[in-house]
């Protein structure tokens, strides 16, 4: 999957560069010499922030504190307290969730259970 997004990224980018590099290259006068020289920078800079940021996202996996675990964590919490205190031991009630709480907390149930179906389908399709 890494690599389809770093091709993806690295396909405009690099054509970019050449791109640029090439303008440079037949830029007659000073003006236009100065024009390209700051597209090459400013696609240079480009390159590295998207850099920075695949980094940024290849560290943060694997790590407890992920946003879609974080939703995960307190959908499971909530659930949990309907469920097992509850239903189970019948220590209480715990408010319906109602709106846009219930719509969300279905959407990451939804997810945590279909994620891995739709890994297989296109692990599948990819063969």
């Amino acid at each position: 999957m890494w690599m389809t997004i770093i091709s993806f990224i690295g396909g405009p980018v690099i054509k970019g560069l050449i791109d640029g590099y090439k303008a440079k290259l037949a830029a007659g006068n000073t003006s236009e010499k100065i024009a390209s020289e700051t597209a090459s920078a400013e696609i240079a800079a480009q390159v590295s922030e998207a850099n920075a940021i695949m980094q940024y996202r290849i560290a943060e996996i694997g790590h407890w504190y992920e946003p879609d675990k974080l939703m995960g964590y307190f959908v499971a919490i909530y659930f949990g307290k309907l469920l097992i205190w509850g239903k189970v031991l019948g220590l209480g009630t715990t408010d319906p969730l109602a709106g846009f709480a219930a719509i969300t907390s279905n959407l990451v149930v939804s997810f945590y259970f279909a994620k891995r179906g739709f890994e297989n389908v296109a692990r599948i399709i990819k063969r």
